[in-house]
């Protein structure tokens, strides 16, 4: 049997699980979050004038990235969080990968001090430090109520965490609990 033969069966039967979940946004679907700056992982090249006409227009510019399809960040360990959402003014169920765990992805290993930057498809930004994105366990939301989420909702991607269980937030209007949480996630950049 030759390798590409082996290596087929073998994926094909589950006998090489870190091959199988090593992530790739030409595995199955398009890349819907994209992972720039300081990381140790890339499976794409520098920001392209023709296919990242939004990243273009938002000003960013990078030389390599990691992007990731739906597939592959439904894949990670999911988490779930019940916050109280400003839009209703009721608990939902929001369920998703820690936001620690999908850097991880591309080998970023920011430190406390290293400032994340969440950057929505509507230019929304919000830069956070990586010690409070891990105090306040963020999360990659893909499930609202047991249903993923729709562009054009919320979704397909939120960067969230349960303002409910942080008790400085809590304290505050629910309205003004998730100016760090851009819904409609697309890139990330990991900051020094």
């Amino acid at each position: 049997m030759d390798k590409r033969h082996f290596l087929g069966a073998a994926l094909a039967s589950g006998a090489l699980p870190a091959i199988a979940a090593a992530p790739s946004a030409a595995a199955g679907g398009p890349a819907l979050l994209t992972i720039t700056g300081i990381i140790g992982r890339s499976n794409r090249g520098p920001l392209d004038p023709v296919r990242d006409q939004m990243m273009l227009k938002q000003k960013l510019a990078f030389t390599r990235a990691f992007a990731l399809d739906f597939a592959a960040i439904a894949a990670l360990p999911a988490q779930t969080i019940r916050p109280t959402l400003e839009y209703d003014g009721k608990p939902h169920t929001l369920r998703g990968p820690l936001l620690a765990d999908v850097l991880a992805l591309a080998g970023a290993r920011p430190g406390d001090g290293s400032k994340v930057l969440l950057r929505a498809v509507d230019g929304y930004a919000a830069a956070i430090p990586m010690g409070q994105l891990r105090a306040w366990k963020f999360i990659v939301a893909t499930h609202l109520d047991g249903q993923p989420m729709a562009l054009g909702g919320l979704g397909p991607l939120w960067a969230v965490y349960d303002a409910d269980r942080v008790p400085q937030m809590a304290a505050r209007p629910v309205k003004e609990r998730f100016g760090a949480c851009p819904w409609a996630l697309y890139h990330i950049e990991v900051q020094a």
